[in-house]
């Protein structure tokens, strides 16, 4: 399917944040209990509208544990957009965003749209982090902000979408050279009138290492 702008996503975050549990949520919509380890990054699709126009999220969901972290920062490079995820009821998921941000900072550019992500809102009555707090995070740091429920889907849709409206919104404001891919951001083949343009996507999209 032929797109406008392809964007490409980072999950980071502790393990067992439910990085993954999010990723299948937007991508399948559906929400799998029991999720093994990730080991590495893995990987997924889809397409959204913005503007009216069709942009693919391509989104690398990483593996959270210290060990991979080598792996996961190879990854922040050409990343337009970042999901900076904690869990809601384990407080020491929110003590390591500084450091996962530090992370990012250092090795993405200096334009990566991130969101921050209290995920398992659904848990509330087990809450140790509160709303507020992870607003305040965010505010001081310059992230987007909103909680979330891999389970029961609330918020994660809009987690993804406003992630990227930011990022097509600095691309109107002329903030990225689209043209240099190393941001993340490829323009697609749905250009008006141009033969084949469906065709050549579809070819693009087998490469997802590319």
């Amino acid at each position: 399917m032929s797109y406008a702008y392809l964007f490409k996503y980072i999950i980071i975050g502790d393990t067992g944040v439910g990085k993954s549990c999010l990723l299948l949520q937007f991508t399948d919509k559906r929400f799998q209990p029991v999720h093994d380890l990730t080991i590495g990054v893995e990987f997924g699709a889809r397409m959204i509208t913005i503007d009216n126009k069709p942009i693919k999220l391509q989104i690398w969901d990483t593996a959270g544990q210290e060990s991979f972290r080598s792996i996961t920062r190879s990854y922040y490079r050409g990343a337009a957009g970042a999901l900076l995820v904690y869990d809601i009821t384990r407080r020491e998921t929110f003590n390591h965003l500084a450091s996962w941000l530090e992370d990012a900072r250092q090795h993405a550019n200096a334009n990566m749209t991130i969101m921050l992500v209290g995920n398992k809102c659904d848990l509330s009555h087990r809450r140790a982090v509160s709303f507020e707090e992870g607003e305040q995070f965010a505010k001081e740091n310059g992230l987007i902000f909103m909680e979330a429920s891999a389970k029961t889907a609330q918020n994660v849709e809009e987690g993804f979408v406003k992630t990227a409206g930011a990022i097509y919104k600095k691309i109107q404001d002329g903030v990225f050279d689209v043209s240099n891919e190393s941001y993340g951001i490829k323009v697609g083949y749905a250009v008006p009138g141009q033969a084949g343009g469906a065709g050549a996507s579809s070819s693009q999209g087998g490469s997802c290492c590319g």
